[in-house]
């Protein structure tokens, strides 16, 4: 009788210690479900549903009249014509590599640049910081008018400065197809490269500077610091800074909409989309092609790299 008793009160003294540890309660768990659901089904039904409805359209020709019944399943022939009759597509993927590649090579090294500069608290390092970040608060149409007034021919900054004043001198900076997409992607780097500073430099400020006291110890000069110690603790960074470098660049539509429309030596694939499905031919089936190719490629590019990322991370571990 006092076995069962104590197995009794050792039953109860277990439940009351589990009670008491229990870390959330039926509330917290419904208020954790309610928080964690209903983000993810708004990101379901904005990305997700839209993205697979993008390519279940590419395989048709519809121009979005008459209902679903008159959606007409034509296989690849999007995708057949896109490459072949589409003049601006292939003008378009190498716009937007060429994009992709200035800021890999030149827009994102140079806010890494700055960032380092930024972390030695320098004088004025608060006001430099701040300065640097206004563009990224402005949307990109935004930045691509304030360009558009520093690239006029007539009342430009650029070439009042340069003493190009005679209307027979001046310099279309935007309106020469020669020239234009690299004015363009100066003006995109201006808002990059903020967005880049601020990242790195939040990083480096969560660098433990035992290591770079370590490495000044052992006699490594500040290069070889950054290069050998910080660079490579910053790799989570790095990741995200990459991932974000290759989206802006694949996304790039504000600020050469607002310039010309996409056209004139300025054709990007994001432009090509819009024009095709919002623009006046209303091509359903064909734009959403188009939105699947710029899909593919981004795709294409982001999982290549965070598979041997995190395959190499499982190997070294």
């Amino acid at each position: 009788m006092s076995t069962r008793s104590e197995v009794e009160v050792a039953v109860a003294r277990e439940r009351t210690k589990r009670k008491r540890f229990r870390l959330l309660t039926n509330r917290d768990l419904g208020v954790l479900v309610f928080m964690l659901g209903l983000p993810a089904l708004i990101h379901v039904f904005f990305v997700w549903v839209p993205a697979l409805l993008s390519i279940l359209l590419s395989f048709s020709r519809w121009d979005g009249i008459g209902g679903v019944e008159a959606i007409e399943w034509i296989g690849l022939t999007n995708y057949e014509q896109v490459a072949t009759i589409y003049p601006p597509f292939w003008p378009a993927v190498v716009h937007n590599l060429i994009w992709l590649g200035f800021f890999i090579l030149i827009a994102t090294p140079f806010g890494m640049f700055l960032a380092v500069q930024l972390d030695k608290e320098m004088k004025g390092s608060k006001f430099y910081q701040n300065a640097l970040y206004v563009p990224v608060v402005l949307s990109l149409a935004l930045v691509g008018f304030i360009w558009q007034l520093i690239y006029s021919p007539e009342q430009g900054l650029i070439n009042n400065v340069l003493g190009r004043t005679d209307p027979e001198n001046l310099i279309d900076w935007l309106g020469n197809p020669s020239i234009n997409l690299w004015m363009i992607l100066i003006a995109a780097s201006w808002r990059h490269v903020g967005y880049i500073m601020i990242l790195y430099l939040a990083g480096l400020k969560s660098v433990d500077p035992a290591l770079k006291e370590a490495a000044a110890i052992d006699g490594a000069t500040s290069r070889q610091t950054f290069f050998h110690v910080v660079f490579p603790v910053l790799k989570p960074i790095n990741i995200v800074i990459l991932v974000i470098t290759i989206i802006e660049s694949l996304r790039a539509f504000d600020i050469v909409y607002v310039t010309n429309k996409g056209t004139n030596g300025l054709e990007l694939l994001s432009v090509a989309v819009t024009n095709n499905i919002i623009g006046e031919a209303s091509r359903i089936g064909f734009g959403s092609a188009l939105a699947v190719i710029l899909l593919i490629v981004s795709l294409g590019i982001i999982i290549p790299y965070l598979w041997r990322t995190f395959r190499a991370d499982e190997v070294a571990a």
